[in-house]
């Protein structure tokens, strides 16, 4: 053992931190541990060379003193009987990861196992979708789930006459200490199932567990502002807890189903609206849809086909704050279809008149042709 590195043993390097030494302990530890390793006499040998290289490696005092003068400078502070032996048992954070590993092992442990008494019950997550005028202004749903409920015959004692005597296994602490291999692990008991109590007289409505499957329905309150991906949180109303304990938490995520007219970004709304040809090129007034009803806009003449305008104030008012955001509008010159002999003689007339007054009534256009001719330049040399 002395002519052995100690960091090669964990597999790390010199420069490892101590997070980084603690997991490879583990690591090191399940990978040797004798219960898994039956067949590998070699395997008892290499566990107790990680457990002592963790022991120097994680107290940075003796690890100075290995890194400066080797292993025979701290060959008898490995804290579990030095190379030749591992007496005394676990020490201080070796326990704790031993915990772990047995957990990992043997299927239960020190750490992590039940305790005895009410334990709380858990959360639940639902997924809710609503409209986007309910997300924006608000809304109470009612909603059904399924969960466990805590049983009123027995008031959630799982006990029909409410009496309930000490396990008799183990002594009431919910946990009983089993021999595995070289190792005394500490496992929930098997008996009362680490409740630490036994019922006789089970309630039959529940089958002594205190608690059973059933539809419960809750008035869910959405405030407004909410938007996709929020989440509402309702303490209290998830699962009830084993033994009478308190239940979990209900968790409501939302989804904002797509809307015919807006999309919503943040706290801004966004919609487009078409216009006739008439009203692009004299201007007029239009009105707009918002969430408090219609209101007028103003349309400049001679307004081109994608113009956005804000309407401000006229947005959502945030959950987060008392801002509100506002409206983007965009407006669509529609061309029009469907049209009589009359009408495509008329726009023949104002096609000539447009013709006659040159680049006068066609600005991008004459601005457009100008940049393709200089590419098309460019292109030929």
């Amino acid at each position: 053992m002395a002519q052995k590195d100690l960091y090669e043993i964990l597999g790390i390097t010199k420069s490892a931190t101590q997070a980084e030494i603690k997991k490879a302990f583990k690591r090191t530890a399940m990978k040797y541990h004798p219960d898994r390793n039956a067949d590998d006499p070699t395997a008892q040998d290499k566990f107790k060379e990680a457990q002592m290289a963790y022991e120097i490696l994680k107290d940075e005092r003796k690890r100075q003193t290995y890194d400066q003068y080797g292993f025979d400078a701290v060959s008898g502070q490995g804290g579990a009987g030095g190379p030749g032996g591992f007496g005394g048992g676990f020490q201080g954070d070796v326990g704790d990861i031993f915990g772990d590993i047995f957990s990992d092992i043997f299927g239960g442990g020190r750490r992590g196992g039940r305790s005895a008494g009410p334990q709380r019950g858990r959360d639940v997550q639902i997924d809710m979708t609503v409209e986007l005028e309910e997300a924006i202004n608000g809304v109470n749903k009612e909603i059904n789930i399924p969960t466990m409920v805590a049983c009123d015959p027995c008031n959630g004692t799982g006990s029909k006459d409410g009496q309930t005597k000490t396990c008799q296994t183990c002594n009431g602490i919910g946990q009983v200490r089993m021999q595995q291999g070289m190792f005394s692990v500490q496992q929930t008991c098997p008996d009362c199932r680490g409740k630490g109590q036994t019922i006789s007289n089970p309630c039959s409505s529940c089958g002594g567990q205190g608690r059973k499957q059933e539809n419960k329905k809750l008035n869910v309150k959405i405030p407004a502002g909410v938007d996709e991906g929020d989440r509402i949180r309702l303490s209290g109303k998830g699962e009830a807890g084993p033994q009478g304990g308190p239940a979990g938490d209900l968790y409501v995520d939302i989804h904002v189903k797509p809307h015919k007219i807006f999309v919503r970004e943040g706290d801004s709304l966004y919609c487009e609206m078409p216009i006739d040809f008439s009203t692009a090129c004299l201007g007029g007034e239009i009105e707009i849809p918002t969430l408090s009803g219609k209101v007028k806009l103003k349309v400049p003449a001679e307004t081109q086909s994608g113009k956005q305008f804000r309407l401000r104030g006229k947005g959502v008012k945030s959950v987060r704050s008392h801002s509100t955001g506002d409206l983007y509008c965009k407006v669509n010159v529609e061309t029009p279809v469907n049209l009589s002999s009359e009408q495509k003689d008329l726009i023949r007339d104002l096609e000539k008149t447009i013709k006659a007054a040159g680049d006068k009534n066609n600005p991008r256009k004459k601005g457009w042709f100008d940049n393709v001719k200089s590419f098309l330049d460019k292109m030929t040399g």
